[in-house]
């Protein structure tokens, strides 16, 4: 096999490192690239989603296969996210970042075709096993795309561009069905929205070369030490702990909009309700992801994190409508604070040539717990009703934000989640 490109990663700039602020540059084609990309297969998968509740609900489905068809969709993909984010450090990235959106779209046209809810089991693992074959490697090139300077920035700004189209898919699907248009030919136009994807990638998206570790003086955490020693995997297992514990309660967001149908929403306005949470998480996540290269990551993950069981609580206390919309309003600080950080403190604990595999590992983690995690919400709503449910998810999300706190204080992470040119500034 031929060996694949590197470059050397660069070091914060010289000049302003005294400063104690990163090279600050434009972002490259590669990024933009990647933003478009995820704004269009958002656009389409946020098409369905909002409607794939009810959609169950016309078939007679309870809340527990809910739970079971929307969580096993993402665990039956754990396996190929570990494996294809390793293959993704051997092989070439590109191919299987597109082959990734394709196979998701083909999920989602599937979903027009079925007429049993195990029909939609399987529609949406192939979404999901499409979303697990480009995680890892695109995550990487991302990495490695944007540099030690801007990835907090980059990942923020892919993540903004994602929320967009989630915003555009809900107004599609509440457009179509206000207009009549069944549920079935809302995922047809859905999937010919994210078709455009793969094609966007596949003629124009370049190989990334992979970057080698920065000067010997700050090597990044993954890296091999200079000395020769291995590289050290504690804080990579420490933080997916944290990471695993705050998946358990990050059960579908499916179940806010049934429960918002419950209150009072009806299915036709569910997509504009989407739309408006969407459009904050597209703020909020952008400047998150700029604002963690110059504060340490974990804090920001681990404000996210609290907003999250805090809105979880609030959703289990809603009676009415407007507490669902405004409960959604902050809900998408979560996403703001600590969506683009999360995939960035990857990058900070380790070095480029293991990325594509800890993004892997990552990935793989966060879809192992849906599975018991879209169960557990099911089966304590069945049985004790939503305002339960949701409490038993905030406690886990708070549970797993004090973990992280300690951790970083005080345990393997606690020199991890600072971007190189913060690294520098405190050296």
């Amino acid at each position: 096999m031929a060996q694949l490109p590197r470059v050397t990663e660069p070091a914060v700039d010289a000049g302003r490192r005294g400063q104690g602020r990163p090279a600050r540059t434009r972002l490259p084609s590669t990024i933009w690239l990647f933003g478009l990309a995820s704004l269009l297969n958002d656009a389409s998968s946020e098409a369905a989603f909002p409607i794939l509740g009810p959609f169950l609900a016309t078939m007679g489905a309870p809340m527990q296969f809910v739970g079971l068809a929307l969580g096993a969709a993402e665990t039956v993909a754990v396996v190929v996210k570990i494996l294809v984010g390793r293959w993704s450090d051997r092989l070439r990235r590109r191919p299987l970042v597109i082959v990734g959106y394709l196979v998701a779209t083909v999920g989602r046209a599937v979903l027009a075709l079925a007429t049993h809810p195990w029909h939609v089991l399987g529609a949406r693992s192939l979404d999901r096993v499409g979303k697990a074959i480009r995680s890892g490697p695109r995550d990487a090139m991302l990495s490695d795309a944007a540099g030690p300077a801007n990835r907090g920035r980059a990942f923020g700004f892919t993540q903004a561009l994602d929320h967009v189209g989630a915003a555009i898919g809900p107004l599609v699907a509440s457009v179509c069905l206000a207009e009549g248009v069944s549920f079935r030919a809302t995922f047809a136009l859905g999937a010919g929205l994210g078709i455009l994807a793969p094609l966007l990638l596949g003629l124009r998206l370049p190989e990334v070369p992979r970057v080698s570790a920065g000067s010997p003086a700050t090597p990044a955490r993954g890296d091999a030490d200079p000395t020769g020693a291995p590289p050290a995997r504690a804080p990579l297992i420490a933080y997916l702990v944290a990471v695993g514990l705050f998946a358990f309660a990050n059960s579908s967001d499916a179940f806010i909009l049934i429960r918002a149908g419950q209150l009072g929403w009806a299915p036709a306005t569910l997509p504009l309700l989407w739309l408006g949470h969407h459009v904050v998480k597209a703020v909020t996540t952008a400047v998150g992801g700029a604002v963690s290269d110059r504060i340490p990551r974990w804090v920001l993950i681990f404000g996210g994190w609290l907003a999250y069981g805090g809105t979880y609580w609030g959703f289990s206390l809603a009676t009415h409508r407007f507490h669902i919309a405004a409960l959604l309003g902050i809900y998408a600080l979560y996403h703001g604070f600590a969506e683009g950080p999360e995939r960035a403190f990857i990058s900070d604990i380790v070095g480029s040539p293991r990325r594509g595999a800890a993004f892997g590992l990552y990935h793989g983690v966060v879809g192992a717990a849906a599975l018991p995690a879209g169960l557990l919400m099911g089966r304590v709503w069945d049985r004790h009703g939503p305002g339960a449910a949701f409490r038993v998810e905030a406690v886990l999300a708070i549970a797993a934000a004090l973990l992280l706190g300690a951790l970083a204080l005080g345990g393997p992470l606690r020199d991890g989640g600072r971007s190189p040119a913060m690294r520098a500034r405190l050296s």
